[in-house]
């Protein structure tokens, strides 16, 4: 009699916890598509951080309401190398094996290219933080843009009239030369923005000088730079490579201040370039010297979870899936159609790296920008750039 009444307790038991489990709400499914490795790994590393602590956050929190229920998000994880052909792979197993509901990223507008394709034709929604080439959400054949795609920056196009207005107005540099990787994605389309707005604005471009991703020798490039006479360099190049190249240009005798894009925007480019970069200036998209009390929240969360301040990459990760996570609570349904439907219909949303607010029809946010400073090994804060 006891063992029989222990059984039944047990079968009881066993039966409460299947039912617990059969009634458990599946988690929504969110693909991360980053850098981690190859040419650019901090900038996966802080995407891959900032996109962390929001799931933690929300499930600390109960998870997502959808449906008058809390849903816990579970987070994918695919590496795509800093490479086209990679990001392109973990786009497609993210959504077609994976089975994500959206992805963040890739970050690199060389990853984010042909991964926006293949999520645009797989009807997924897409975000990535920190890709500015118009081509991420736009489409080349069409020219319209992409139903699915959206960006959490602002574009080279904003970007080029941002910095070709600074250099002639702030600087007050009438003559500019430019370098820049010519097999790289967005430093090219950024070159060749600000050439063409620098000159309209009536700056003359006294050199245009281009190198190929790996080089590490810019002699030749930097003594025609120098023999044109500029007032300003131009370098829309990725923070690898920026200490490099302005250190040969000091070693070369060349005094013109340097200008760059928010390609520069690692810390790692402080400790890299030292001396040659002190005084430099940068397009960025936030600044943690003008924070509003939630991005200072958003600083302090992870400062305590990693030991370290968040760069521009971090605050963009942080804010995509902010976004992405409203739209999914919108609408109410973990279906990617419904999602792309809410997404089209939030008409803005506060950031830590400010408001986004989008265009009927266009991926592309309408936010400010900055302009930083590199002055004794820190980025200080110079002005605003409103759209």
């Amino acid at each position: 009699m006891k063992f029989s009444l222990l059984l039944a307790s047990t079968l009881a038991v066993l039966a409460l916890v299947g039912c617990s489990k059969k009634s458990a709400e599946p988690a929504v499914r969110i693909g991360l598509n980053v850098e981690l490795t190859g040419e650019l790994p901090s900038v996966g590393a802080s995407s891959k951080n900032a996109v962390e602590l929001h799931v933690a956050q929300i499930n600390a929190a109960g998870g997502l309401m959808l449906g008058g229920k809390r849903v816990p998000i579970e987070l994918v994880i695919g590496d795509n190398g800093a490479k086209a052909d990679q990001a392109a792979a973990t786009t497609q197993r993210l959504i077609s094996q994976e089975n994500v509901l959206v992805m963040i990223g890739p970050n690199a507008s060389s990853c984010a290219i042909p991964a926006s394709e293949i999520a645009e034709s797989l009807k997924t929604p897409m975000i990535s933080p920190w890709s500015t080439n118009p081509k991420t959400t736009v489409d080349a054949q069409t020219g319209k843009h992409k139903a699915y795609v959206l960006r959490g920056c602002f574009t080279d196009l904003f970007q080029a009239g941002v910095l070709a207005k600074f250099t002639l107005k702030d600087l007050e540099a009438k003559r500019a030369a430019v370098l820049f990787d010519v097999a790289s994605e967005a430093p090219n389309g950024q070159a060749n923005l600000y050439k063409e707005t620098f000159t309209k604005l009536g700056g003359v471009i006294t050199a245009f000088e281009t190198y190929t991703t790996g080089d590490r020798d810019f002699s030749a490039q930097l003594t025609k730079i120098r023999a044109s006479n500029p007032d300003v360099i131009f370098l829309p190049v990725y923070y690898t490579d920026v200490p490099l190249i302005t250190q040969q240009a000091r070693q070369l005798g060349i005094t013109a201040r340097f200008v760059g894009s928010d390609a520069w925007s690692s810390p790692e480019i402080v400790k890299l370039g030292g001396a040659a970069l002190e005084g430099a200036y940068f397009c960025n998209h936030y600044s943690t010297q003008i924070a509003t009390p939630a991005a200072k929240k958003f600083m302090d969360d992870y400062q305590a979870k990693y030991g370290q301040a968040p760069d521009d990459i971090a605050a963009l990760s942080y804010d995509s899936i902010g976004f992405m996570m409203k739209a999914i609570e919108a609408a109410g349904v973990t279906d990617r159609q419904a999602v792309r439907a809410a997404l089209a219909s939030i008409p803005s949303y506060e950031g830590v790296t400010g408001v986004m607010r989008f265009a009927e029809g266009s991926g592309d946010p309408v936010k400010s920008a900055v302009i930083l400073q590199i002055k004794d090994g820190q980025f200080i804060w110079v002005a605003n750039a409103a759209p």
